[in-house]
This record gives C-alpha cells, sequence and structure tokens, in this order.
C-alpha cells in the first residue's frame, strides 16, 4: 500500500514531487472506482472501516501519547493539546461516528430534479461524487476519520495530510481505514495520507496535483487558511475564523440566556462553534448582564467588556478593539452592551466572521429578524452556538464548516460532497 509508506524525510524537492504526483495519480484511479461503488459496498465498508479502527485502538492510543507528549514538550496551548488528545472515549466516538455515517443515505445518485421539455427531451440532475477532495488538517486526528469517512460515503477518494503535531495519530487512524477499505474489495487507494511533515507538500496539493484535486478543505488555524485561500488553483470549501456571536435581547428568559451562553463559550472552548462575544441588550442589561458575566467569570472565562461590561463585575478587564475580531479558542469572551437588535446586526456584520450566531430570546418577532438578516453559515434561536457541527446537524460528522457562498455551507457533510451531472433522454431529437 505505497500511499502508507512510513518515510518521513526526502532528499530532495524531485523525491518530494513524485511522492506527491504518485499519490494524486493514485487517488484519481481510486476516485473512478468509488464513484461506481454500490451503496452496500460502501456502507459495509465504513462498518470494517469502524471495526478496524476499534480493534487498532491500542496502537492509535499508544501514537497520539507520543504527540501529546511531543507537544507538551514543544510548549503548545491547552487549547491546542485539548485537541489534539485522544482517549477511549474520544476513540470510540470517531469509531461510532465512521459507522453513523455508514447508516446515511447514499447521496450519489439522487435525483435532484427532473423535467420534460416541449421537443419531448426529459432531462435528469442526478447527484454523483466531486472525485477527489484534499483535507489538509491540523492538530484534530478525529478529522483523519471524519473526514475520509465522508469522501468514502459520498464515492470520492481523499488525499489527507495531517499537520506535525497530528502525525502520528493521523497515520494510526488512516492505516486502520486503508485495512478496512481492502477487507471490503474497496481501493486502499481511496484514502492516502501523505506520510511526510514536510511543509512542502501542502504547497504540491494546493497546485491540484495537475488536476488530480478537485477540491480542498483545510481544518485549521488562521495561518493555514489564509495560505489555502490564498494559494489554492482549485476551489476551496473553508472558514477563516469563528468568531461566533450570543445576543441576548430584550425578551430573553434569563436562566436560558446563562445556560446557553455557558454551553456556546465553556463546553469545549478549543472549537470553532465556540462563542468569542456576548452581546446583551441596553433594555435588559440592568437585570442581566451581572449575572451573565457572573457566571462565565465563576466558570473560568475571563471577561474584556466594555464601561458597561466593566461596571457589571470589577473583575472584568477592558476589550481592545481587536477582541471583537478575536477567535480566542480559550476561556476568554469579549462583552458588550448594545441598543437593541439593529446595533447587535450591526456589530456581528462588521466584526463577526459569518460562522455560527446566536440570539436568545422569547420574542418570536426579534427572533425571526436576528435569523434572516443575520448573514452567517448558521444562526441559532435559543440554542448553544456549539450546535455548529456535522453530527448535531444529523449528517454522522463534517469535514469542515464553509462560511464561503458555494454550494456547501455550514457543515460540510455527504451531500455537500456531491456535485451533479445531467443525464438527457431522447427519441431522435436533434437541435434546429
Amino acid at each position: 500500500m505505497p500511499a502508507l509508506n512510513l518515510r518521513s524525510e526526502f532528499a530532495g524537492a524531485d523525491d518530494l514531487d513524485t511522492l506527491m504526483a504518485g499519490i494524486g495519480r493514485r487517488a484519481r484511479t481510486a476516485a473512478r472506482g468509488m464513484a461506481l461503488a454500490s451503496a452496500q459496498t460502501k456502507d459495509v465498508a465504513l462498518r470494517t472501516i469502524a471495526e478496524r479502527i476499534r480493534a487498532s485502538r491500542a496502537e492509535i492510543l499508544r501514537e497520539n501519547a507520543r504527540d501529546v507528549a511531543a507537544a507538551k514538550a514543544a510548549g503548545q496551548t491547552q487549547a491546542l493539546i485539548d485537541r489534539l488528545t485522544l482517549d477511549e472515549a474520544r476513540l470510540a466516538g470517531i469509531a461510532d461516528a465512521v459507522e453513523k455515517i455508514g447508516a446515511l443515505p447514499d447521496p450519489v445518485g439522487r435525483q435532484l430534479a427532473a423535467f420534460e421539455r416541449p421537443n419531448g427531451l426529459l432531462i435528469e440532475r442526478i447527484a454523483v461524487p466531486l472525485g477527489v477532495v484534499g483535507v489538509i488538517f491540523e492538530s484534530r486526528p478525529n478529522v483523519t476519520a471524519d473526514a475520509g469517512a465522508l469522501c468514502l460515503k459520498a464515492g470520492n477518494a481523499a488525499i489527507l495530510r495531517a499537520g506535525s503535531d497530528s502525525h502520528r495519530s493521523a497515520m494510526a487512524i488512516a492505516r486502520a481505514m486503508s485495512e478496512g477499505l481492502t477487507a471490503s474489495g474497496l481501493p486502499s487507494d481511496a484514502i492516502q495520507i501523505v506520510p511526510t511533515r514536510d511543509r512542502a507538500a501542502v504547497g504540491s496539493m494546493l497546485t491540484g496535483l495537475s488536476g488530480c484535486i478537485d477540491v480542498i478543505v483545510p481544518r485549521g488555524g488562521r495561518s493555514l487558511v489564509e495560505r489555502v485561500q490564498a494559494e489554492a488553483k482549485v476551489p476551496v470549501f473553508a472558514h477563516l475564523d469563528g468568531i461566533c456571536h450570543v445576543y441576548v435581547a430584550a425578551g430573553a428568559d434569563l436562566d436560558m440566556a446563562r445556560t446557553v451562553l455557558l454551553n456556546s463559550k465553556m463546553r469545549r472552548t478549543g472549537i470553532c462553534g465556540a462563542a468569542e462575544t456576548l452581546l446583551v441588550d441596553r433594555a435588559c442589561a440592568g437585570t442581566h448582564l451581572a449575572p451573565l458575566v457572573g457566571a462565565l467569570l465563576d466558570a473560568g472565562c475571563a471577561v474584556r467588556g466594555d464601561e458597561a461590561v466593566r461596571a457589571a463585575d470589577p473583575r472584568v478587564t477592558p476589550a481592545a478593539p481587536e477582541d471583537w475580531r478575536t477567535e480566542y479558542l480559550d476561556a476568554i469572551i469579549s462583552a458588550r452592551v448594545v441598543d437593541g437588535l439593529d446595533a447587535a446586526i450591526q456589530h456581528i456584520e462588521e466584526n463577526g466572521s459569518h460562522h455560527t450566531d446566536a440570539i436568545i430570546t422569547e420574542d418570536g418577532a426579534e427572533a425571526t429578524r436576528f435569523l434572516a438578516e443575520v448573514d452567517s453559515a448558521i444562526v441559532t434561536h435559543n440554542a448553544s452556538t456549539q450546535f455548529a457541527d456535522g453530527g448535531e446537524f444529523g449528517f454522522g460528522a463534517e469535514i469542515g464548516i464553509a462560511t464561503g457562498r458555494m454550494h456547501a455551507r455550514g457543515p460540510v457533510g455527504v451531500e455537500q460532497l456531491t456535485t451533479f451531472k445531467y443525464r438527457v433522454h431522447g427519441s431522435g431529437q436533434t437541435r434546429p
């Protein structure tokens, strides 16, 4: 299985170019095989992959422990180490997610539209695989399984490039996945992981590998996503930042607001759906602001606020202008008081990242306006921003969150990993 060759150092650029070109060619060949695989064959393969991940848990956790130890020795942040770390429960969740993806309806072959023309032509729009998906990710080893399984379910091949932090973990998971493909009679090259930490491999993928990669999905921090968006020669599904807001409107129930806010910020601070800014309507600040800010501080979250927020609790520190546009990915939140719904929407438009934004209110009219006017991939009413997740949407998992305006927006699941073609049925028609 050449794609999982464990070589990690190469004699030079020519060796790397040869390696990457070979990965691309094998992926393109595998994609043709995957596109023709039956729904049943793909589902059996995904169940087998889940079994292989479970059976390989000792090896995967051993390799992950090495990654975690190296990250700690390098002085990486606690947030990164949390994203990197696997344990028995998280690994079981990874295998379960693969199995759930296998149980989803097959997205390939769906009839998206059908119509008849006046000349008698029957035209169908049919869902088909994208082809080869390149996934470039950093510290989350679960992306290996999530992205690979989603691509397989949608009839695609995947080329995965893990960051140096998660390299050992990702390689171990990919080995288990490749074994599952082989055992199921599908091409093992449908899941390939780049076996080098050399960052030049990312550049090779961004060129499209001579037409072998059809779309790139980056999963990582701002520097990675900025590079991908600037250099990619193929389409990109990505979000740059997850600057998510919770707006507590005048019609908010205080207990609900407190519960949703704490979950949005503190459930897991290092994920892209974590809230980074709290906005409170001035109309309810007298009753709601101090309890909400106090709850955050008591939960161990630092609060950086405007003058009104600082007046509500002496533990709040001043917010700088850059705080309103900062994705902390940590137990830190910025907070300000705004003059109603219009001001909240304006703040989100000027400072947000079009990822996920929430309104807490019992006023249906306020909620309707917020959901209609906030231009984000995901908007929630009386629900945590941390529901920005493919698994929570019923997609089994996600390959990423897309905030652009291509056909994939929000959690990118199996349906978003397909495109379409037209089938035209005639009875001898010619065009005049």
